[in-house]
């Protein structure tokens, strides 16, 4: 038996409504991506949505459309994914890297803190928290951090649907975007729901959506859709130089319907995350994700993070004894100051943020998706379970433990 790292979760009604659009004769930008955008800003209670092509575009045209320019930097946490990163560097700004929180993997408050009260203080003008495998970062304490100090705020919010985080000082639940200028959503193959390629930008600023929107299709004025319905013009006006960043509504016809079911998808993810936790609570070479109790989390990874002490094999050899048992598994991420791009132009060490480089060196991201079936579940369990022993010290004996027969 092989369970794979992800597999999409499409069905019949997902296939059917892009047959529908396919032969509707609009293929491109058009109703469903308004659909969509409609659909989505209610879905996560957000003013205006713009539909794209991925969330690496919904990044950039965030940050374009807040002004970011040469020279300037972005607070971004190393611990990311690249897109993150490369948006700033598309402006010829630097990426300043924060290191993140032991426990949830997001962006450090004191971290932040730290750089704010640093000698480039002056340079920084905004931040990209990141919402580490689904669990918002702490965006109550860090909104107020970054405002004081004159920032705007993009959350990277590609793992984050739907998630939420508690307000301490109102004692409510706000949701991704809430406390942000602009937040960017992903629908990529494995995300929480999908359009095969395709993000989303959402905004409280009217402005900040019409520069995007417009930027996201060659600067236009009026899109394809706007123009070609009967009884409009056919003239439009260039307002800036722009990007062919828009989504198709062949891809929106998907996601129309991927989120009609983000709740359930959801449900399903949290459910398997909650079968692994108890199986594996009692296993001591690991270190098991928490939900925080402020945060309600999207599960769209589970990452469990071994404990070198109780560990003769390495991260690598695990997961090499995880694929050859049968369970496919993945690495989120290397840190960005570690990738040679950074790490050379911006003279990184390793050591610069330990925490990060700690955490990763012990990561491995398990299988979590909502089409796994109980018997998919309790295999990736026992092999995890078996894998971890036989990794495990074996009552001070030298050498690697004898490798059991695979079931």
């Amino acid at each position: 038996m092989v369970v794979p790292f992800f597999r999409p979760e499409i069905d019949e009604s997902d296939i059917a409504a892009v047959v529908e659009t396919l032969r509707s004769g609009w293929i491109t930008t058009g109703p469903k991506v308004q659909e969509f955008e409609a659909t989505f800003a209610r879905y996560v209670g957000a003013r205006h949505a713009v539909a794209l092509n991925s969330c690496t575009a919904a990044l950039h045209l965030a940050l374009a459309a807040l002004g970011i320019r040469r020279g300037q930097a972005v607070l971004v946490p190393t611990l990311t994914f690249a897109a993150t990163a490369e948006v700033v560097r598309y402006f010829d700004a630097t990426p300043m890297f924060v290191d993140v929180d032991p426990e949830t993997l997001c962006m450090d408050p004191a971290a932040v803190q730290a750089a704010l009260a640093g000698p480039h203080r002056a340079e920084i003008v905004a931040a990209i928290p990141v919402h580490y495998a689904g669990q918002m970062a702490p965006m109550p304490q860090l909104a107020p951090l970054l405002r004081d100090a004159g920032c705007s705020i993009v959350e990277d919010a590609a793992h984050a649907l739907p998630a939420a985080v508690r307000d301490p000082m109102r004692g409510v639940w706000i949701g991704v975007g809430a406390l942000s200028d602009v937040a960017c959503f992903s629908f990529y193959a494995n995300k929480t729901i999908t359009t095969g390629e395709g993000g989303m930008a959402t905004t409280a600023n009217a402005a900040l959506a019409r520069t995007m929107r417009s930027l996201s299709l060659h600067g236009m004025s009026r899109d394809g859709w706007t123009r070609f319905r009967t009884g409009s013009s056919w003239d439009y006006a260039i307002t800036a130089p722009g990007f062919k960043y828009n989504m198709t509504d062949v891809a929106a016809a998907l996601g129309v319907r991927q989120l009609r079911r983000a709740n359930q998808f959801r449900a399903r993810r949290a459910q398997i995350a909650a079968q692994y936790t108890a199986a594996f609570a009692n296993i001591e070479g690991i270190e098991l994700p928490r939900e925080r109790p402020d945060r309600q989390h999207a599960w769209h990874l589970y990452v469990v993070r071994l404990r070198p002490e109780h560990q003769r094999a390495g991260r690598n050899d695990v997961i090499r004894e995880l694929a050859r048992r049968g369970v496919a598994t993945s690495v989120h991420w290397r840190p960005l100051h570690m990738q040679p791009y950074y790490r050379d132009r911006y003279a990184h060490r390793p050591d610069d943020f330990p925490v990060a480089l700690r955490e990763w060196q012990r990561m491995i991201s398990l299988p979590i998706f909502p089409r796994m079936t109980d018997a998919d579940v309790d295999h990736v369990i026992t092999v995890v379970r078996e894998t971890i022993a036989w990794a495990g010290v074996r009552g001070g004996r030298t050498g690697m433990p004898r490798r059991p027969a695979v079931r």
